[in-house]
């Protein structure tokens, strides 16, 4: 079950009450977002669980109890560990509003730390693989590759508008495949997962163990500049407790390169628009 900390307000007042010029995408936290346009509702690796503590200690509110949602075409994961494949979380976006549920095939056999039925009938559940094109709504998503040395199975995904591009790498390192997306897209917001090295619990084992999920500083400035991105969200490095980073200090990093031209920090409920640059914060906040 999930409980959701900001209620039902962010995702039916926020989310689906929005009137998007182009696309609109949420940072939902972790590494979630959802994609919105004038006639799709997309969400990409939502997580609205409450980790595993001690080993997996969430430092986020919940934004969305996915129960109260009424929009939702799509949903499409990148890999198979749990904060990224959740039955909880998608579950009702797919049970209860027929949404299509597309991911890698270890998501469907090789489900981490999640002992629960996968959420999804089977007509409306979709095998990904690299190179695929999918049709959803006016959008297409591409499906390619990525470089996620924990995972099984590591898609990244672009998602073609008329408007514009997102690209989302899942947890991917720098990848060759990056280069090879950069050539084929111009991408205009990419999401790329950013963390510290940090020490997570693992209590089964009575221990702690050094831990490295994510991309540090050079890398993210690495993937961002093979993947010629416009504009970068980092991502997850607000999530976990003892691997929480400060992507402040990307700007630093940034700054004698030619990608990204453009940096946005972006925290959970914040909205970003194809159109223009820029974070908008909830229009009940403004």
């Amino acid at each position: 079950m999930v409980h959701a900390t900001w209620g039902d307000w962010f995702v039916r007042e926020e989310v689906e009450a929005a009137d998007p010029d182009g696309v609109s995408l949420w940072y939902l936290g972790c590494n979630g977002f959802v994609l919105r346009s004038a006639e799709t509702t997309i969400y990409v690796d939502p997580y609205f669980g409450d980790g595993d503590p001690p080993n997996t200690v969430r430092m986020l509110p919940v934004p969305v109890d996915p129960a109260a949602a009424t929009d939702c075409d799509a949903v499409f994961a990148t890999h198979e560990h749990i904060d990224h494949f959740h039955p909880p979380s998608y579950g009702p976006l797919v049970e209860d509003l027929g949404a299509t549920l597309y991911a890698p095939g270890a998501c469907y056999t090789d489900a981490r730390d999640y002992e629960g039925e996968i959420r999804a009938p089977d007509d409306r559940r979709q095998r990904v693989t690299v190179g695929a094109d999918i049709p959803v709504g006016d959008f297409v998503v591409h499906v390619r590759g990525a470089r996620d040395p924990d995972a099984e199975e590591p898609v990244s995904y672009v998602f073609e508008h008329a408007s514009g591009t997102v690209f989302h790498a899942g947890d991917s390192r720098p990848a060759p495949a990056f280069a090879d997306v950069a050539a084929e897209f111009d991408l205009d917001v990419g999401a790329l997962a950013y963390g510290s090295i940090g020490h997570i619990a693992f209590p089964a084992e009575s221990a702690v163990r050094r831990t490295e999920w994510y991309m540090n500083e050079n890398q993210v400035v690495e993937a961002a500049n093979a993947l010629e991105l416009d504009r970068l969200v980092p991502t997850h490095w607000d999530m976990w407790k003892g691997m929480d980073a400060d992507p402040k200090v990307l700007h630093e990093h940034v700054t004698s390169h030619v990608y990204p031209r453009v940096l946005e920090r972006a925290t959970v409920g914040d909205r970003l628009d194809l159109a223009r640059p820029g974070v908008v914060q909830p229009e009940a906040l403004r």
